[in-house]
C-alpha cells in the first residue's frame, strides 16, 4: 500500500489544504460568528463527506461524474444554490444559521458541512484527476487508492480542525452587543461570496 510516491502525495495534499477554500471559508465564518462546538460539528461533517466522495471515487463514481458535464454542473449549481441558502438564512436570523441559535444542538452545523462536501465536484475531482497520478500500476491498485483517499481526509480534517479552534477563539468578542447583529450580517455577505467563489474554482 505504501509506495515511493505515497510522501509526495502528503505533501501535496498538505500544500492543497493550506490554500484556502471554500470549505476553509466556511469553517472560519462559522467558528467566528457561531461559535467553536459549530465549527467542529462542521468540521466533522465536511470529514465525512469528503471520505464518501473518496471512497465514491475509489470505486470510479465520480468518474462518471467527471465524464458527464450535465452532472458536474448540476452539483456545481446544487453547491452554490446551497450556500446562497445558507448566506439569506444568515442575513434573515430567524433560523439555526444565526449565532444566536447555536445552543440548540451542533446536528445542523454537522449537516451542513457534509452536504456541501456531498455537492462539491471540486472534491470529486481532485480524487479523480489528482490522486490517480500517484498510485503505482505496478502496485495493487484499490489499495493505494484507499490509503491515498484517507490520508487526504485526514490532511483536511487536521487543518479543518486548527482553523475552528482559532476561529472559535475569536466568537466571545463577536457576541458583545451589537456585534452579533453586525457579524450576522457581516457573515451572510461573506457566505454569499463564498457561493460565487465555489462557481467560480469549479468552473470548467
Amino acid at each position: 500500500m505504501f509506495t515511493s510516491n505515497f510522501l509526495p502525495f502528503l505533501l501535496t495534499a498538505i500544500l492543497i489544504e493550506l490554500t484556502p477554500g471554500p470549505n476553509m471559508a466556511w469553517i472560519a465564518l462559522t467558528g467566528a460568528s457561531v461559535g467553536k462546538r459549530a465549527a467542529l460539528a462542521a468540521t466533522a461533517g465536511i470529514a465525512l463527506g469528503l471520505s464518501v466522495v473518496g471512497a465514491a471515487a475509489a470505486f470510479g463514481l465520480a468518474e462518471l461524474a467527471k465524464a458527464s458535464p450535465h452532472l458536474f454542473a448540476l452539483l456545481r449549481y446544487a453547491g452554490a444554490a446551497y450556500l446562497l441558502w445558507l448566506a439569506w438564512k444568515a442575513w434573515e436570523g430567524k433560523s439555526d444559521v444565526s449565532p444566536e441559535h447555536a445552543h440548540n444542538g451542533n446536528v445542523r452545523w454537522f449537516r451542513h458541512g457534509l452536504l456541501l462536501n456531498l455537492l462539491n465536484p471540486k472534491a470529486a475531482l481532485f480524487f479523480v484527476a489528482i490522486l490517480p497520478s500517484y498510485v503505482d500500476s505496478a502496485a495493487p491498485i484499490m489499495p493505494q487508492t484507499l490509503l491515498l483517499s484517507a490520508t487526504y481526509v485526514a490532511v483536511a480534517t487536521l487543518v479543518h480542525l486548527l482553523l475552528a479552534l482559532l476561529a472559535g477563539r475569536a466568537h466571545e468578542w463577536f457576541e458583545r452587543g451589537q456585534n452579533a447583529v453586525l457579524v450576522r450580517k457581516a457573515c451572510a455577505l461573506l457566505i454569499a461570496a463564498v457561493a460565487i467563489w465555489f462557481l467560480i474554482s469549479t468552473a470548467n
